[in-house]
């Protein structure tokens, strides 16, 4: 099973790192899209380590990491992590994922 998760508001981290988490333990892959404010889901440690460990699982939208992040995360750190595009990397989620849940 491939899970997507697509994260536009920053307030539902919780609920991001508890899907990473039990797509994990069901050895689920996972797929996840940050958009307008759920960009600075990058800026918690937590969820970095949860990027960590599978490598380009998270891509975000570089419009909306310039216009919402106002330098809460270094986005040149993040370059072996994740994933910097733009709405093209959303539409890849959708067309790959067998189930996508957006928030």
């Amino acid at each position: 099973m491939q899970l997507g998760i697509v994260i536009t508001d920053e307030s539902y981290l919780a609920v991001a790192n508890a899907l990473f988490d039990a797509a994990a333990a069901r050895g689920w892959e996972t797929q996840c899209f940050l958009t307008d404010s759920g960009v600075n889901l990058l800026a918690d440690a937590g969820f970095i380590e949860r990027a960590k460990a599978c490598p380009n699982s998270v891509s975000l939208c570089e419009h909306s990491a310039e216009r919402y992040s106002a330098g809460r995360f270094d986005l040149k750190l993040l370059g072996d992590i994740v994933i910097v595009g733009g709405q093209y990397q959303d539409a890849e989620l959708v067309r790959k994922c067998d189930k996508v849940l957006v928030f």
